[in-house]
């Protein structure tokens, strides 16, 4: 799955259009290097989203093409 559209699967970002500006801005790392939104995210693999002065790092933990809002936060977990 594309990293825009599991950022908004996951509920990290709140529209697939905004997660997609993101990427171009490089403001979205993945395992710490820097990706376009088209990357494949992978299982296990460490997402770091910049929200202005705020970083937020996610470990994928599952890939679901839909999710309800109440388990978005089973696919990924919040590391320090």
């Amino acid at each position: 799955m594309r990293i825009d559209k599991f950022l908004k699967v996951s509920r990290l970002v709140k529209r697939r259009t905004v997660a997609k500006e993101m990427a171009e801005k490089g403001r979205i790392k993945v395992n710490d290097r820097v990706v376009k939104s088209s990357y494949e995210v992978k299982l296990g693999d460490i997402i770091e989203v910049g929200y202005g002065t705020r970083q937020v790092r996610a470990k994928v933990l599952d890939i679901k093409e839909t999710t309800k809002k109440a388990e978005a936060s089973d696919l990924y977990e919040i590391v320090d």
